[in-house]
């Protein structure tokens, strides 16, 4: 039997399935009817006496077929395959290599004997995705290596190795040579006289103090706070315990789907899909890209030492040029003690880190940069500087070479303007710090050429970034977005909150950080400066707050100082509240009339986030963005917008655009049009009962 997903074929008495599904070999519903078909009828051919299920291709079944998540469930389900193989007659043995990912390490532990390569990993981690292991992971999973282990393994939801998982007793075997002979070898000795299928489900489950689980579960709350999935995980591993078999499998499906169906799972759906999703950007997909061999970046300070580090880790050879000697020294010994701090953290080899330093070359000389495929600008966020710059790239790059600004606001139109070549020109807005964000905007103009587009979204990926394809205007998505919480951030201090408790609330929302925390580990110097250059742009009669330019005239830069926002102690980075902020913001309101109140987080959050949704909406009906996931893409890998809630839009969507579109009017009544004016698309959905991400009709 062979199906367009399974090949059947025989090794004497040994029938070897091999499952060939590119590119992971997900388990879509074919993999599973083929695999359920094949193990059917190895049982029904006398002539075989074991089963060897092993991949095609790069890696054993690497989790379920992203295609079909938000799709009904079709049968087979996956726990009718897993039951299948545990009860058959015959022993079944699995050969992993790649990853064996959810289901498929699910597959794995149903068998009856699992033979790893050196290099395999193993995992279930559905937890990241806001559900469950639903294939019997969290019963037999604690059978095979311990209610400990398994806890571990299932509640953080991260791989190990084959080495870690043969310690553990996750599998058999771990081999160095060829996977198949072993298998095949392995399911030989299964059928010696005597052997009979050592079936996992019919293992107990050693004891364990209860005091375990309410340990993982305090763990739990700690570590992944706001996550439902790792404490519904621990209730399913505990029944293993409790139930048979049956019972648990039965109760883990329960929990499996209560969790498939909830809006938390639904958010880290999108989050997780919505990476491969921008890639694929409308009108794109069939034009061709130029090829970049070589590159260059113009400065060397922090941005640019990290987009050269991004490209040498991608071995693409870079220029790194700079201005004069003093500051290129500078760049590349920043560079050094970058891969320096990995290799001592075991993430590098010396060997590794040597050959990516040989692919950076230094240079203070224009014409070593006048013959690469694509030039890198990072040089002082100001226009004219970049307009100097772009002149002179014009006046020595090659023809067809790309010509990309790292700006974070400034308009490349504007910079392209300056050339004579602006269908080449693009934006490739890195994140600080660049060699570790994984976040690139490429900004487009109305002039930059398709092949363009399409070569930064193509290099994007090599980098290991999430590319964002967006339009031009003052901050593109990310940045400008930004510019509407921060605003409400300082109006909110000077209304009556402190920048302890804005922090607060948005921690609890599921930021990481609070905006003051995250100014003061950036720097307070970056946005004065930032605000300094577009004073030009403030409007007469608008309200405006210049709290940060008070603190930052005071030296307090943030943590580079010891104080920002908050006051450090001398080696400790742990934000601590200051009276003299507290002083400072008191009186500042003082002097401006506004009587200070109590501000609830509700209203602090819903400032800080509607105002951005608000904006959100607006970018999408300019086309800045084209679609929804785009904005959310931009957030979520930016800015640390909480993945459980989706990004910002879908968010808004979950919430429900009525409750987005009210707040937002009454804050308008509130504080007046400037700043809180509802967006037309957002009056426009809410009319027509629609949410963001069920509008498909881009702008024209």
């Amino acid at each position: 039997m062979a199906s367009a997903v399974i090949n059947y074929r025989r090794d004497g008495e040994i029938a070897v399935l091999t499952v060939d599904h590119p590119p992971v070999n997900a388990l879509s519903r074919d993999v599973r009817s083929g695999l359920l078909e094949a193990i059917r009828q190895a049982e029904e051919d006398a002539a075989v006496r074991a089963v060897v299920i092993r991949c095609a291709g790069r890696t054993f079944i690497a989790g379920a077929d992203v295609s079909e998540f938000d799709l009904p469930p079709q049968e087979p389900h996956l726990p009718e395959l897993t039951q299948a193989i545990e009860n058959a007659c015959k022993p079944v043995v699995a050969a992993l290599h790649g990853t064996a990912l959810g289901g498929g390490f699910e597959i794995a532990l149903a068998s009856h004997y699992r033979v790893a390569t050196v290099a395999a990993k193993v995992g279930l981690p559905e937890v990241k995705l806001g559900v469950i292991p639903g294939a019997g992971g969290t019963q037999r999973l604690p059978r095979l290596v311990g209610v400990p282990d398994a806890l571990r393994m299932i509640v953080g939801g991260e791989s190990i190795t084959a080495k870690q998982a043969f310690e553990i007793g996750a599998v058999d075997e771990v081999v160095d040579g060829d996977l198949e002979t072993a298998a095949i070898a392995a399911a030989r000795r299964l059928i010696g006289p005597g052997v009979s299928p050592r079936r996992t489900g019919s293992l107990p489950v050693a004891p364990v103090a209860a005091a375990v689980f309410d340990d993982a579960r305090n763990a739990a709350r700690a570590r992944q706070r706001h996550l439902q999935a790792p404490l519904v995980a621990i209730d399913a591993i505990a029944a293993a315990c409790e139930l048979p078999l049956e019972e648990g499998l039965r109760r883990e499906r329960e929990l499996f789907l209560e969790r498939r169906a909830s809006p938390q799972a639904a958010a880290l759906r999108n989050a997780f899909l919505g990476q491969s999703e921008v890639a694929k950007v409308p009108g794109l997909s069939e034009v061709p890209a130029r090829d970049i061999a070589r590159v260059a970046v113009l400065g060397g300070g922090t941005m640019g030492g990290g987009i050269a580090i991004c490209f040498a880790n991608a071995g693409i050879p870079v220029v790194l040029k700079e201005v004069d000697a003093t500051a290129l020294e500078r760049g590349v010994a920043t560079i050094r003690k970058n891969y320096q701090a990995s290799v001592a953290r075991g993430t590098l080899s010396e060997d590794e880190m040597h050959r990516r330093l040989e692919l950076i070359r230094p240079t203070l000389a224009w014409q070593d940069v006048a013959d690469v495929d694509l030039i890198v600008e990072a040089v002082f966020e100001d226009m004219a500087v970049k307009r100097e710059v772009f002149e002179q790239l014009d006046a020595i790059a090659r023809p067809g070479a790309i010509l990309a600004t790292n700006t974070s606001y400034l308009d490349v139109a504007e910079i392209a303007s300056c050339t004579r070549r602006p269908q080449d020109v693009v934006g490739m807005h890195f994140f600080s710090p660049a060699n570790v964000m994984r976040l690139l905007e490429n900004v487009r103009t109305e002039r930059t050429a398709p092949e363009v587009l399409a070569t930064v979204m193509k290099l994007g990926r090599k980098l290991g970034k999430i590319a964002v394809l967006v339009g031009g205007c003052d901050g593109f998505v990310g940045n400008r977005m930004l510019a509407q919480r921060t605003r409400e951030a300082w109006f909110l201090l000077e209304e009556g909150a402190l920048p302890q408790q804005v922090d607060a609330a948005l921690v609890d929302f599921g930021f990481p950080m609070g905006p003051f925390a995250v100014g003061d580990l950036a720097g307070l110097d970056i946005g004065w400066r930032n605000r300094k250059a577009r004073a030009h742009l403030r409007k007469p009669g608008v309200r405006d707050c210049d709290l940060l330019d008070q603190v930052c005239e005071l030296g307090r830069l943030g943590q580079k100082t010891g104080a920002g926002w908050y006051r450090y102690e001398p080696g400790n980075r742990t934000p601590i509240p200051d009276v003299a902020i507290e002083e400072l913001i008191v009186a500042h309101s003082q002097r401006k009339g506004i009587v200070r109140r109590v501000i609830d987080d509700r209203e602090i959050v819903e400032r800080c986030v509607f105002s951005m949704i608000n904006e959100g909406a607006k970018i999408l009906a300019e086309g800045v963005a084209a679609r929804p996931v785009d904005v959310d893409m931009v957030w979520l890998n930016g800015y640390g917008f909480p993945s459980w809630r989706g990004g910002p839009l879908f968010y808004a969507d979950q919430l429900g655009l009525q409750e987005v579109l009210a707040a937002t009017e009454n804050y308008c009544r509130q504080f007046g049009p400037d700043f809180w004016t509802p967006a037309s698309l957002l009056r426009e959905l809410v009319a027509k009962g629609q949410t963001f991400y069920q509008r498909t009709v881009l702008p024209a």
